[in-house]
């Protein structure tokens, strides 16, 4: 890597910041919450900001919720953002809404966002969408098989509409329904696996 790149590259990890939703309280885990699961020796939240630290995200975003105290002191998040969402209950929409409005103002174009559940997308795919960023108009998402999938990159041009329509377990999926046409599909399934752990049966995908 040359100089100019090394400072490109310096400077896109500035503009996109990694926005890692980790609020929930694990329902159908018998209420045990998704950050607290231990994968690879360490909590599930300290594996996922792991990864959008590999991808290049010099600044990273952590939404709590569920236990939000017992994360923080279980969990190595200390060079993250903690953003603590007291609605994390209403579903995954008020967490996003959250953790957009904590960018505002920070000097991000883009929020790389992705979900702690989900340990079978790693580095390789983060960085390909991450990749994608031009500017705060990007919208990029993963594919996989052609379908849309985690991770997304939301430019800041777009945050307000996404906070407006946000609601529910949604997250961003109206917003996007709504703008397909902008969005930039980078295919990830050669690299990644996009399984949620929702029930005691996804554990077994826990290492």
């Amino acid at each position: 890597m040359t100089d100019n790149e090394a400072r490109t590259e310096d400077q896109v990890g500035e503009r996109v910041a990694g926005l890692l939703l980790a609020a929930g309280g694990g329902r159908r885990l018998g209420g045990r919450p998704k950050a607290l699961l231990e994968h690879r020796g360490h909590p599930l939240v300290e594996h996922a900001v792991g990864v959008l630290r590999a991808a290049g995200c010099t600044r990273v975003h952590v939404v709590l919720g569920a236990r939000a105290e017992d994360v923080r002191a279980r969990a190595a998040l200390d060079d993250c953002v903690l953003v603590d969402n007291p609605d994390w209950e209403q579903g995954m929409g008020s967490s996003l809404r959250a953790g957009l409005a904590s960018l505002t103002g920070t000097g991000a174009r883009a929020a790389l966002v992705s979900l702690v559940d989900q340990p079978g997308i790693g580095a390789r795919a983060m960085t390909r969408v991450r990749a994608g960023y031009r500017d705060e108009a990007s919208l990029v998402s993963a594919a996989y098989a052609g379908v849309r999938g985690h991770p997304v990159l939301l430019g800041a041009a777009h945050w307000a509409g996404i906070a407006a329509t946000a609601t529910g377990d949604r997250g961003a999926r109206a917003y996007l329904r709504e703008h397909e046409a902008e969005i930039a599909l980078v295919e990830c399934g050669d690299v990644a696996r996009p399984y949620d752990i929702d029930t005691e049966a996804d554990l077994v995908h826990l290492e």
